[in-house]
């Protein structure tokens, strides 16, 4: 379906608090998303303020920080050389090349962060090695 605000804040709900839980457990965390219209809703960010869960400002035209597309990156070498035949075939070959991403690839690239953060300030917002 369609990911609007409603949509976005079910999938918080029932997906990133659980993994928020299990990957920092009581330890303070600020959650990074985009500038798409479920992530900057009203609503989405009212939920933020319910759950007690700070999000990170994001500045406009900022593909250069979001390490999501690192990881994207990845599975994409990844599949390569994968020729599914039809949207079942590719569905399954990107949640099985998805779930082959380490939580140590995930780990460095989280821990990237503040690296990511200076070179776009030093930048002025123009494009990095990010």
């Amino acid at each position: 379906s369609k990911v609007n605000g409603s949509v976005y804040q079910d999938v918080l709900e029932h997906f990133m608090l659980s993994a928020a839980d299990q990957l920092y457990g009581d330890a303070d965390f600020i959650f990074q998303q985009d500038l798409a219209p479920a992530h900057s809703a009203k609503a989405t960010s009212t939920w933020f303020k319910d759950h007690g869960i700070p999000a990170l400002n994001w500045p406009a035209n900022s593909p250069d920080l979001n390490p999501i597309e690192n990881l994207w990156g990845i599975v994409k070498r990844k599949m390569r050389y994968a020729r599914p035949n039809n949207a079942e075939e590719l569905t399954a070959t990107i949640r099985a090349t998805w779930a082959l991403i380490t939580p140590e690839q995930c780990h460095r690239l989280i821990d990237s962060m503040p690296r990511r953060i200076a070179a776009v300030i030093q930048a002025k917002g123009a494009p990095t090695k990010y």
